[in-house]
Parts: structure tokens; sequence; C-alpha cells
């Protein structure tokens, strides 16, 4: 089973960002899109959540065998696909508790409750192994938040819904080594077989704490190269140009 990304082409009015991209991420499996500023990583993140600014004008993207290209974004969500945002919105007026409270219900089968104390009890467990103060929970979602708090609120919300899938946009953005630790901690919780992730990042510094199975570089809407997560470490040190100098011979 995996999330499998198939000659995915998208654009943004009339500009193509993606360009018949290709990748599959299996079960089980931690893999790290790195890549220079705009060419198209947040673009792909988006635009499999379903954002209504992005067009996917060819290509499939299929989650353990069904296509979601075409589906609203709360259909997505039920489907198993989670999203964390480099720029989480804020949400006056509406609580962290109910918030994925509500969530956490809509991704239930019909016509099954969520029992609130079960409920309860894995938020605060879920809370505390993120370090977060539990008065948080009445706290409108994100309003007022520093930039750590926000990706904490993400994390939190990713470890409640339990998604098959989980994107991670670029969510180390922001944070100070302290938190960056804590949301990694996070995150490492819930690797295991049954779940994917695809973490989006400039820096490899995320990828000290969230070690990937495998580094993709991302360059002009396509994966152009990929290896294990000595890569990285690769990109940390000489940059993207020797990446691009490679590319050069064949798009001569």
């Amino acid at each position: 089973m995996s999330l499998d990304i198939r000659n995915l082409t998208v654009s943004i009015g009339e500009k193509p960002i993606l360009k018949e991209f290709n990748l599959t991420v299996p079960k089980g499996e931690v893999h790290a899109i790195m890549g220079p500023n705009g060419t198209g990583k947040s673009t792909l993140a988006k635009a499999l959540a379903g954002h209504e600014d992005y067009d996917i004008i060819g290509g499939e993207a299929l989650l353990d065998g069904t296509n979601i290209v075409g589906m609203e974004p709360d259909e997505i969500a039920r489907s198993g696909l989670f999203l964390a945002f480099q720029y989480p919105a804020e949400i006056p007026g509406v609580s962290i508790a109910n918030f994925i409270r509500a969530a956490v219900q809509a991704r239930l089968p019909e016509g099954e409750n969520l029992v609130a104390t079960k409920y309860y009890k894995e938020l605060y467990a879920a809370m505390d192994q993120l370090k977060m103060d539990r008065a948080f929970t009445s706290r409108s979602v994100n309003d007022g938040f520093s930039g750590g708090e926000k990706k904490r609120c993400e994390i939190l919300q990713m470890m409640m819904l339990k998604p098959e899938y989980a994107i991670m946009d670029e969510t180390d953005s922001g944070l100070d080594i302290d938190a960056l630790r804590i949301v990694a901690e996070g995150v490492n919780s819930m690797r295991g077989p049954d779940r994917g992730f695809l973490v989006i990042t400039h820096y490899q510094r995320l990828l000290d704490y969230i070690v990937p199975d495998v580094v993709h570089v991302m360059y002009d809407g396509k994966i152009v190269k990929s290896g294990d997560k000595t890569l990285a470490l690769e990109l940390e040190e000489k940059g993207y140009d020797w990446v691009k100098e490679e590319l050069a011979p064949a798009s001569a």
C-alpha cells in the first residue's frame, strides 16, 4: 500500500508548476523532499490536499489505490491524507478541543459516535507528549499562537487523527531547536508499518531528528535525484548548484 503519484501536472493560473511529477511513498517509510525555493514543493502538498488555487491538469494521486484527484479537501482528509501546513491558519472562536473533536468524529464510520472520555484521555496524553499546557484546549485554534505553538498544534491534530499518510510542509519553518525536537518526537512516535510520511523541508537539520528512509531532490517541478539520508547532508554542504550542473548536459 502506498501514496502513488503518477505524472501529476499542476498549474497556478496559466503557469505550470509540477510537470508530470512522479513519486511513490510506501506505508512504513518516511520520504523527504528538498529543493530550491520556487521548485514546486509546497505546490505538491497543497495540490494533493485539494487546495482550490491549484489546477491539476493531468495525472493521478492514488491513496492505497484510490485516486484522490478531483475530490473535495474534506473527502481527501477522510480518505486518510493529512497535511501539516507551513503557515497554519488562525480560527478565532473555535477551541482546539472542539475543532479536533469534530475532525476526529468526521473520520468515524457513519453512525458511530466519539466517546468523550476516551477522546479527552487521548488528547491529554498527546498534549503531554508535545509538552503543551492543557489550558490550550480552550484556546482558539492558532489564534495568537507563536510559530512553535502553531506547529505543535498541527502535530497534535495529526496524532489525534491518525492518518494513513501525512505530508509535512516545511513544519520546521520558524522553529527553534527545542520546539523542533519536540515536534520531531511527535512525528517519530507515529512512525510505523501502517503509515507513510512525506516531509518537505529546506534544511537538513530537521532530518537529524526525523531520519528519512529516502531523500528526493526536487527541481523545476520534478524529482531529479534520490538517495538515502546522506544526500541531505551533501545538499547541506554543497547547496543545489551541483545538482543543476548534473542536469545541464541532459537538458542541453
